[in-house]
């Protein structure tokens, strides 16, 4: 178990760094600068000032060992747009707010999804399994941002119980969290219902009903188990698909997160914050990668076996 997860780890270093490496070309070598929009009265001695304060001067692969050591240690400069404030500074004033929107939109995803899916796959070809994959469809089908504004229209504006444009309680996070969690709760709800089906058709299940057991314990203890296993397999995609996806819909219901920051960064080419919050996001998304691979080696050991067998 400690080689497979030594062997993890050590990958899940190998394909930050990549990302990392990438992240900085595509900065440096794409086309314009933040200085050719600010400031377009600067000085040349000023102009130079500034690029020497960013490290701008510098060869690239100086700016390059400089940006990597930046990027273990998380400290990013200052923003290229306030200037004042330093990007990890912003970062860490925005960043609970995005936590905890993504911590509720996970949570409501995986409990719904499930629920959802385990009850459409013990009523198969009834009114609640054509629900729930209605319900499925509408979710995969209609963009977050569509339903952000949708809410905002017809919800927010309608009671308010559900206020908008401000953050603090967690009513303010129901809706951003509903338009966040529709197109995991689809997806999740239907691989559990598929796997559902596909197990309750197993031996195994056919002798815990001979037994005499009830169908709560078939379904708890022996069938929602192995059907689990591949919805395991997605969740560290579906958290990167929620933490990426709140970019807009922070944006959308003025949420104080790190979304407001990345969509402003990308209109004033602020390469700092930028390049902070890719890593930031990719960090997530790989160690989410990495305990999900952790969980289901636990889970199912025949994973451990295979990658032995390799």
């Amino acid at each position: 178990m400690l080689k497979f997860i030594g062997k993890r780890f050590l990958w899940m270093i190998v394909t930050l760094w990549v990302i990392i490496t990438v992240t900085f070309i595509l900065m440096r070598f794409a086309p314009g600068s933040p200085l050719d929009i600010d400031d377009v009265g600067m000085s040349d001695q000023a102009r130079e000032n500034m690029m020497a304060h960013y490290n701008l001067d510098q060869p690239v692969i100086l700016q390059y060992l400089n940006y990597l050591k930046n990027a273990i240690t998380f400290d990013f400069g200052p923003s290229m747009v306030t200037r004042s404030r330093e990007v990890s500074d912003m970062l860490a004033s925005g960043f609970p707010a995005s936590l905890q929107l993504g911590l509720v939109t996970l949570i409501l995803a995986v409990i719904s999804g499930i629920i959802l899916g385990v009850l459409a796959a013990l009523r198969h070809n009834k009114l609640i399994d054509y629900m729930t994959m209605f319900i499925a469809i509408i979710g995969i089908s209609i963009p977050n941002f569509i339903q952000a504004m949708l809410f905002i229209q017809y919800i927010s504006s309608q009671f308010d119980f559900f206020p908008t444009a401000q953050w603090g309680t967690w009513r303010h996070a129901i809706l951003p969290a509903l338009a966040l969690a529709s197109g995991p709760i689809a997806i999740i709800a239907r691989m559990t219902r598929s796997n559902m089906l596909e197990v309750l058709t197993e031996d195994y299940i056919k002798t815990a009903k001979a037994k005499g057991l009830s169908n709560f314990q078939i379904v708890v203890k022996h069938a929602l188990r192995n059907a689990l296993l591949p919805v395991i397999t997605i969740l560290g995609v579906l958290v990167a698909s929620i933490f990426t996806g709140s970019f807009v819909v922070e944006r959308i219901f003025a949420i104080p997160g790190v979304g407001q920051y990345f969509v402003e960064s990308i209109t004033n080419r602020d390469y700092p914050m930028i390049m902070a919050t890719t890593i930031i996001y990719s960090t997530i998304f790989i160690i989410m990668m990495f305990i999900v691979d952790v969980v289901y080696g636990i889970v199912d050991p025949r994973i451990q076996l295979h990658k032995k067998e390799e």
